[in-house]
């Protein structure tokens, strides 16, 4: 299986006969997703987190022609923004779960808006956090409002370890707007549920601030996408 870093916390995977697209918002600079879509012929699956402008992108709806069809998968905070009222389209609320004979995905919660997504296809177990993740502030904000944001990341991250004791890829934010301890959540994410691939996103494009990082996922036993630019690809 692939999986291509998009942009930002946008990513392709590929299997042997689905491809899914996950928080497209716009494309890679050597065009990974337009290339496969006028040569691929798997069901296609597009998921987006959230309606942040970053993460969603209208112009996926504009996918679907010329007799393909493609199933999307929305948060319930996208409804407003999609007129079509289509069969493949749907929305989901933290804790909906939907399936067909390719794949499996449920949404789980967020610390900002939208959900977070957990996809079972290809037989592998792949997590898409969206907008989860440990919004501390703590240069910035007061004490109460960091252990405020602290406490709820840790519970939306026990209800997923609730139901998820192990994933093959996951994608987190490694967000170096965050300040000195801009990995805290993803620390804390890889210290509860065992990974064996971490993709970070919603980095911004510095690289060195994720490069950094790779020592610490390493030592855990855990092997890591250390992207250097969009529409870089590895197998897993």
């Amino acid at each position: 299986m692939k999986l291509t870093c998009v942009a930002h916390s946008g990513f392709l995977v590929e299997g042997d006969d689905f491809v899914l697209v996950i928080d497209y918002y716009k494309e890679s600079a050597d065009k990974a997703v337009g290339r496969l879509l006028e040569r691929s012929t798997k069901k296609w699956y597009v998921l987006a987190s959230h309606a942040h402008p970053d993460h969603f992108n209208p112009e996926v709806l504009s996918w679907e022609k010329n007799g393909r069809e493609i199933q999307f998968v929305f948060s319930s905070d996208i409804r407003e923004l999609v007129p079509s009222r289509s069969p493949h389209i749907l929305f989901l609320d933290p804790g909906d779960c939907w399936q067909d004979d390719t794949v499996r995905i449920k949404a789980y919660g967020s610390t900002d808006l939208g959900v977070s997504f957990l996809i079972d296809a290809g037989g592998k177990r792949l997590f898409h956090a969206g907008d989860l993740n440990n919004w501390h502030w703590k240069e910035e904000s007061a004490p109460e409002e960091v252990r405020a944001s602290e406490a709820a990341y840790l519970k939306e991250l026990e209800i997923i370890a609730a139901d998820v004791a192990e994933v093959d890829v996951a994608m987190f934010p490694l967000d170096p707007r965050l300040g000195a301890e801009y990995t805290l959540g993803a620390v804390q994410f890889l210290d509860r549920i065992r990974t064996h691939l971490f993709a970070p996103m919603h980095f911004w494009e510095r690289y060195p601030k994720i490069h950094a990082f790779k020592p610490a996922v390493e030592q855990r036993g855990v092997r890591y996408a250390d992207w250097t630019h969009t529409g870089e690809t590895m197998e897993f």
